[in-house]
């Protein structure tokens, strides 16, 4: 099945909600880009910025009271993971900040 899309002029294309189905991307995934070796294929790839438990809870360095602080659950991801990351908590940041305007409107 081949379905076209038009890039926008910022850029942006939404994929298809049939294909979004088929290989499970939901809303906030994070998703990476990766040029192919022809240069004409771009390959996209949900990625998982921790490694979870089965609830989506983060897994945690084993210490003494179990805790882990974000400082050193951050320093444990590799510097693509802690990318990841950051650009999710700044859509969630900026999505947030689009509520709180929109209420106090």
């Amino acid at each position: 099945m081949k379905l076209f899309r038009i890039l926008g002029k910022r850029g942006r294309i939404t994929i298809p909600h049939e294909i979004r189905q088929r290989v499970g991307f939901k809303y906030n995934d994070v998703l990476s880009f990766t040029e192919s070796p022809d240069g004409r294929t771009v390959i996209v790839k949900r990625e998982r910025i921790c490694d979870c438990d089965k609830a989506g809870i983060p897994k945690q360095k084993e210490k003494n009271d179990g805790e882990v602080t974000l400082l050193e659950f951050l320093n444990g991801l590799s510097l693509e993971q802690q990318r990841a990351a950051l650009i999710h908590l700044s859509l969630k940041w900026a999505e947030s900040q689009t509520k709180k305007d929109k209420t106090e409107e």
